[in-house]
């Protein structure tokens, strides 16, 4: 634990000094620079008031510029949101857009732990935390954001079983969003958030699994069946006890089940005489 808090402090320290050797100060572009900045100032002067047009630039709210004077960054790193000047012949800006960004990630055709091919499909969020990193330290961030995020879902789902894949959606999500923010640290990028949307498995795997499920749930309705079987057959071998202790029970079990026939509109009723009268005839 201590060694990733370890690595993790390293890895803050090394992006910002990186961002820091970006964030050069003007000293650093040389005499020739100086005269060439010095020259477009002086013509930025002669021409106001119409150069002051290409001077001043507006970046929105969520947005940040990037100047560069001469092909360094200017000290001080994003500027905006709102009015900055630029030199019309020695600068030139970006602007990065700071919201939060939503792409698909296409059906990525996956080979689980258990060599079951499925299709996977998800969304990821992210957004530019540090405008300087993502201009300066690759070309296109939100492509090269796209294609992480695709080999990301095959690598974490390679590791998985089908049913896992199935049961443990979130804890995938949550892995593919801290290997996709590790990745992206350097880019000045934030995962904010990935989701699986939809896993699409072969139409004879789903009938395999559809006609296990069928079997498993017959297999459980027999066993239920032969519980309540089981449980009905000790209440009648208990009801026999009750009834052999007293013989008279089962003369009104036997009247109370005359009356249960007579509600009901049947036609024949069978009604049995008792041995005890038939034995006095048998006697003679």
């Amino acid at each position: 634990m201590e060694d990733g808090r370890e690595t993790a402090a390293m890895r803050e320290q090394e992006r910002k000094d990186r961002q820091k050797a970006l964030e050069n100060t003007d000293s650093d572009i040389g005499l020739c620079g100086w005269i060439l900045v010095l020259f477009s100032i002086l013509l930025t002067l002669l021409t106001l008031p119409l150069s002051i047009w290409m001077c001043i630039k507006i970046v929105k709210e969520y947005e940040r510029a990037i100047i560069f004077r001469l092909g360094r960054i200017l000290q001080g790193g994003a500027k905006g949101p709102g009015l900055f000047f630029i030199l019309p012949c020695t600068d030139s800006f970006i602007n990065v857009d700071m919201r939060t960004i939503t792409f698909d990630i296409p059906p990525q055709e996956v080979l689980t732990k258990d060599s079951v091919t499925v299709s996977v499909d998800g969304v990821v969020y992210y957004r530019v935390q540090n405008a300087t990193l993502a201009v300066a330290n690759i070309t296109n961030a939100d492509a090269a954001t796209r294609l992480l995020a695709q080999t990301t879902l095959r690598n974490v789902l390679g590791t998985k079983n089908l049913a896992e894949i199935l049961s443990d959606r979130e804890e995938i999500a949550h892995s593919m969003q801290s290997s996709l923010d590790d990745a992206t640290d350097d880019w000045g990028i934030k995962v904010e958030r990935v989701e699986i949307k939809d896993v699409k498995l072969p139409l004879q795997l789903q009938r395999a699994m559809a006609a296990e499920a069928e079997a498993t749930r017959e297999a459980r309705a027999k066993v239920i069946a032969a519980e309540g079987e089981m449980n009905a057959s000790r209440a009648l071998k208990e009801a026999s006890l009750v009834i052999a202790e007293s013989p008279s029970a089962l003369q009104l079990r036997y009247l109370q089940t005359l009356n249960t026939i007579a509600a009901e509109k049947n036609s024949t009723i069978i009604f049995p005489l008792p041995i005890d009268m038939m034995q006095s005839f048998l006697k003679r």
